[in-house]
C-alpha cells in the first residue's frame, strides 16, 4: 500500500488516523450520553467516555498501528481529544435541549 512504509504506518498517516478516530469516538460518546443519560448528573455519560477511550487501543492494534510505541504523551493525547469532543458535543446537546 502506498501509505505504508516497510516499518509500518507513516508517522503523518498514523497521527491523522489516531486524531480522527479519537475525535469521532468523542463525538459518538457525547451523542450516546445525550441519548442514554437522564441528564448532566447521570454517571452513564462518564462511563461512555471511559469506554470510548479504552476501546481505541485494541482498534488501533487491529488496524495495524503499533501501540507498543505509544508513550504517556500519546495516551494523554488520545484521552484529551476524546474528552474534549465528548464534553463539547454533549454540552451542546444538553444546552439545546435536544433528545436523540
Amino acid at each position: 500500500m502506498a501509505t505504508e512504509t516497510a516499518e509500518g504506518w507513516d508517522d503523518h498517516l498514523r497521527g491523522l488516523t489516531v486524531t480522527t478516530f479519537a475525535s469521532l469516538l468523542g463525538i459518538a460518546a457525547g451523542m450516546g450520553a445525550s441519548a442514554l443519560a437522564s441528564g448532566p448528573n447521570d454517571r452513564l455519560g462518564i462511563y461512555l467516555l471511559g469506554a470510548a477511550v479504552l476501546v481505541q487501543l485494541p482498534v488501533y492494534t487491529a488496524i495495524g498501528i503499533n501501540v507498543d510505541d505509544f508513550g504517556v504523551k500519546e495516551y494523554l493525547y488520545i484521552a484529551f481529544i476524546t474528552f474534549s469532543l465528548w464534553f463539547v458535543s454533549w454540552g451542546v446537546l444538553l444546552t439545546a435541549g435536544t433528545s436523540l
